[in-house]
């Protein structure tokens, strides 16, 4: 049964963090939509599934958003009770470490529970729903935003096309136009134009690049400044739309639901799962170690403690990233290097908040 101090506290703080992860959220919102504003530019998928993408980017990162809003959530609130001079006068009212650490621990457990959640279900799940929304969207010339008599603009500068009739379902198209720009074989820059009188749109084997066969139709092409223009005449004509494009930094082992992560062998997928599993014991080291950062006094800068903190999370969330990278290269092959350092900047924690509430010796004077 909680008391009313420990609603009290347990009010305060969940209202801060949540306060701070709503900020946060707002922050990397703006550059998670950069990043897929870019992505939307180099031709990885059409506009279309922007906001879908950007909403599955936004659940894939929430671990280490929530991460942050706990431990900065719990500093805000606890310095402000101690600059406010709200802790001591319960400390002069009998109320020890155990007083606080009631309501601290049972919303680290809370946080520690939601971040678990993301870390091993949701983030996996929202990383690979965004593959499938931008294989599917890839597929089909609807979603590129092709429409029946407007001229289109092809995913990663392909070109324009224009169609004047298009099927319900986007693989049937009428008479189309479509003209590139390309760099000749002597590298001079010619415009490549080819119609058709029909078309129907297809997948390579590999299910991620597209093409486009025309039937019945010419190709022109006309290089720039000069006046050796080519023109055939084909019965069918098979055009590339642009390959599906990737990013440098896409992990495979990211996608993959955590249960089959864990019977995969290799370097990549035992960093990955080291780095879920890892997730929820961090949100309690760094609920422990807000407890000691957190204390203030009345005068003290209010954001002096707070730029220590921040610096120190950044400090432990790169010693674990190392770790991670050291899987990753296969010099190690479990996660205890991880463990290790979670259950030591643990332990500091916890020696710092109790030093705080031990009793000071007396200072000697002279007789």
């Amino acid at each position: 049964m909680l008391s009313i101090l420990d609603r009290y506290f347990l009010r305060e703080l969940g209202q801060t963090v949540a306060a701070t992860a709503i900020v946060l959220l707002a922050i990397m919102s703006g550059t998670t939509f950069a990043q897929v504003l870019k992505q939307v530019a180099n031709g990885s998928f059409p506009a279309s599934v922007m906001f879908q993408v950007l909403g599955l980017n936004m659940l894939d990162s929430l671990s280490t958003l929530l991460l942050l809003a706990g431990f900065i959530g719990i500093l805000l609130a606890l310095g402000r009770m101690y600059r406010e001079s709200e802790m001591h006068v319960l400390a002069s009212s009998g109320m020890g470490p155990r007083g606080l650490l009631r309501p601290v621990a049972l919303l680290a457990l809370i946080l520690a529970l939601v971040v678990g959640v993301v870390s091993l279900w949701l983030g996996p799940w929202a990383a690979a729903k965004s593959n499938q929304v931008v294989a599917a969207a890839n597929r089909s010339v609807i979603a590129a935003g092709l429409d029946a008599g407007r001229f289109t603009e092809l995913p990663g500068k392909g070109g324009i096309i224009l169609v004047d009739t298009l099927s319900r379902d986007g693989s049937q198209l009428g008479r189309t136009f479509i003209a590139t720009e390309r760099t000749g074989k002597d590298g001079v820059q010619q415009v490549k134009l080819i119609t058709g009188t029909k078309g129907h749109l297809y997948q390579g084997s590999n299910g991620e690049d597209r093409y486009l066969s025309l039937d019945d139709g010419w190709q022109y092409e006309i290089p720039l400044g000069g006046d050796n223009w080519r023109r055939m005449q084909y019965q069918r004509n098979d055009t590339s739309l642009t390959n599906v494009q990737s990013d440098d930094g896409d992990d495979p082992a990211h996608t993959l639901d955590t249960f089959t992560l864990a019977h995969v062998d290799n370097a990549d997928a035992r960093a990955e799962f080291a780095w879920r599993t890892i997730a929820p014991a961090m949100a309690l080291v760094l609920v422990m170690l807000a407890l000691p950062m957190s204390r203030q006094s009345p005068r003290e800068p209010r954001f002096g403690r707070m730029l220590l903190a921040v610096l120190g999370f950044y400090a432990y969330y790169l010693v674990l990233a190392l770790c991670r990278g050291q899987i990753v290269k296969g010099h190690w092959h479990h996660a205890g290097a991880l463990w290790a350092v979670s259950a030591l900047v643990f332990v500091l924690g916890a020696w710092l908040f109790q030093r705080q509430y031990a009793a000071r010796k007396p200072r000697g004077g002279n007789a």
